[in-house]
């Protein structure tokens, strides 16, 4: 029972980290890991998971169940015990301080439910990762997600881009920001813009919104952009990646959208999101 309690221990530190570390790895060598990262923090992450893994392999020199020590070995302190004349202490207490290392090593059942509830939990969701393939977040996904609220950029930034006249580079995120944000959206009316995203529902007879997840540091704080297309031919369909060339244009009452020339349905790109 000690050999299994420590196997588990190992198992559950050494051992998921070394899975996480690994896995990371794989995704950094196959080019995955961006489904998941931002590609900019891919350096620090593999760079992580290397020391991860060097620490794991200098951990077999600990002799298994020698991390459940806690330092109690006290070297030649123990034999050191002071006569029951010396001391005034009579062979009870001896017995007492005997003892007392023995009941702080008990772990209460509720403890031990919990330590076993979440070491599964924990097993469960890497060994997942390992063997389900690498996904993106889904279209699906974004119909609980604001569709139209601005996305990770204040309107400074817009002001600044804007000042420029250079809108050649916006992708789905800046273009939600700026139909949002835009204190003068005549200045933007005519902009060329070629547009790649997912299909997602708009308003009744307005067309289709074109969306896509932008994310800054990994998939946990993805937010949903989109912008507005005014298309009078056969949509692609909802869920399905696209392709919109088209011009922006301003409404009468300032608000942006973009009127599609084209719209062509592509496969999901590699790399599924902006940052």
């Amino acid at each position: 029972m000690p050999r299994l309690s420590s196997l588990g221990t190992r198992w559950l530190g050494v051992g998921l980290a070394s899975a996480l570390a690994v896995l990371t790895i794989g995704l950094a060598v196959t080019g995955r890991l961006s489904l998941y990262i931002n590609p900019e923090s891919a350096w620090f992450a593999v760079g992580m998971s290397v020391i991860v893994l060097i620490g794991a392999i200098a951990s077999f020199a600990l002799p298994l169940g020698a991390e459940d020590d806690h330092g109690h070995d006290h070297g030649d302190a123990a034999p050191a015990r002071h006569t029951d004349a010396e001391s005034g202490h009579g062979a009870a207490d001896d017995h007492d301080h005997d003892a007392a290392p023995a009941r702080g090593h008990t772990r209460h059942p509720v403890a031990l439910a919990g330590t076993v509830v979440a070491g599964v939990l924990a097993s469960a969701v890497v060994v997942g990762a390992l063997a389900l393939p690498p996904s993106s977040l889904s279209p699906q996904f974004a119909s609980t997600s604001a569709s139209t609220t601005p996305v990770l950029f204040g309107g400074r930034d817009v002001v600044t881009l804007a000042s420029t006249g250079d809108t050649a580079t916006f992708g789905v995120g800046e273009w939600a920001t700026v139909f949002a944000t835009a204190t003068d959206p005549a200045s933007f009316d005519g902009d060329a813009v070629t547009l790649t995203g997912f299909v997602s529902p708009g308003d009744a007879g307005a067309g289709f919104l074109l969306s896509r997840f932008v994310i800054t540091h990994c998939v946990i704080d993805a937010q949903l952009a989109a912008v507005p297309i005014a298309w009078g031919g056969t949509a692609a369909p909802e869920g399905e990646w696209a392709t919109v060339t088209g011009t922006v244009r301003s409404d009468s009452d300032g608000r942006l959208h973009i009127a599609a020339d084209s719209v062509e349905t592509v496969p999901e790109p590699e790399d599924p999101y902006e940052y």
